[in-house]
């Protein structure tokens, strides 16, 4: 969540012009960006959903035709095909063109939403902005969803917007990556005041979104008093930051943080307690069917998937990153017929059980 930093002035900083630092802040953050993929692919950075603590029960009896079986359901006001969003992942460096337009082919061959990685590089720097804008030439009218961080001035967020002709943006919050990030943010005051600025001004919905570490009923409640009617909420069991960016810094190591923050099936119960207008995204860990169809069950609106989908992307090609999702979709075709349920708004009134570690932290 890096501040704006004013290019029309001529003052200099460290013996540069504010258009010199700009530049450099540019590279630095293009650099990073590409560093996180290459951390991504060649570790283990995931962990544990909670959503097997989550247990559903079998009918025998489903009454139902497979093909019967409607997956299609409405998002930010436009019609997709199945409840998953191809979730924020990069952007800004040179492969990010290639990344972004093939995320962007599978998102309109499978008429599902795509939110793009943050683009506060290509606001501040008009060099990066090919590697957001290719989105929505493939996605033509498909959902689209913007990215920057939640210390974004109004007219960065609309810049962000305007880039990619965005129905919706999300505003991220990172304090955990910034933190354990060698070059990150340590001041972390006026986020808050800030969003709630932002929701009451843009006149696109607005999610605010986790990165991985989740958000907690007091902080969805908090959000949600300041006008925040969507949320991302990005729970821990996906790809860990503290882990990339521990690998990243050369003067500390973050070992016994590296199971900081929320579970995802947590994160979800909780902030579905806070209000029924509340619309949730639930990312974090989320690779399969199963973890999805449990995760609407339990009140998601709609499910996010990033690292699987890159993952498969970089190491397999198109082919294999679009298999996985086929497969994703028809084995939640096949968990409905299982369940008998019909249609995704049919999954809401699905009974459910919580065991294990998950059920303890909900009782306490």
């Amino acid at each position: 969540m890096t501040q704006t930093l004013d290019i029309k002035t001529k003052k200099e900083i460290g013996g540069k012009t504010n258009l010199e630092d700009l530049t450099s802040k540019s590279q630095v953050r293009s650099s990073r960006k590409k560093e996180h993929v290459q951390h991504f692919l060649t570790g283990n950075f995931e962990g544990d959903n909670y959503f097997r603590h989550i247990y559903l029960e079998h009918n025998s009896l489903p009454e139902l035709d497979f093909e019967e079986i409607d997956t299609r359901c409405s998002f930010l006001g436009k019609n997709i095909s199945f409840p998953l969003m191809i979730n924020a992942m990069t952007g800004g460096f040179k492969d990010g063109v290639h990344i972004n337009g093939n995320l962007a082919r599978l998102a309109e061959k499978l008429n599902i939403p795509m939110a793009v990685g943050s683009q506060a590089i290509a606001v501040k720097d008009k060099e990066y902005e090919s590697s957001f804008k290719i989105v929505r030439e493939i996605l033509k009218d498909g959902l689209v969803i913007s990215n920057i961080n939640a210390f974004a001035e109004i007219d960065e967020v609309r810049r962000a917007i305007d880039m990619i002709q965005a129905d919706a943006i999300q505003i991220h919050l990172n304090p955990a990556q910034e933190i354990v990030m060698p070059e990150g943010d340590r001041n972390f005051k006026g986020v808050l005041r800030n969003i709630e600025k932002i929701v009451a001004k843009i006149d696109k919905p607005v999610i605010v979104k986790e990165i991985g570490f989740g958000i907690s009923k007091y902080t969805a409640k908090r959000l949600f008093d300041a006008g925040v009617r969507y949320i991302d909420i990005g729970g821990r069991g996906g790809t860990n930051f503290i882990k990339i960016e521990s690998e990243r810094n050369k003067e500390f190591e973050f070992g016994e943080l590296f199971n900081w923050g929320i579970p995802t099936a947590l994160s979800l119960l909780e902030c579905r307690s806070v209000s029924g207008e509340l619309n949730i995204i639930c990312s974090g860990g989320m690779k399969s069917a199963d973890d999805i169809i449990k995760a609407l069950c339990a009140g998601a609106d709609i499910t996010g998937i990033s690292g699987p989908i890159l993952r498969a992307l970089l190491e397999g090609g198109f082919d294999s990153a679009y298999k996985y999702l086929e497969n994703i979709i028809y084995k939640a075709k096949v968990i409905m017929l299982l369940l008998g349920r019909k249609n995704i708004n049919d999954l809401r009134s699905v009974p459910y059980r919580i065991k294990g570690e998950l059920k303890e932290l909900l009782d306490c």
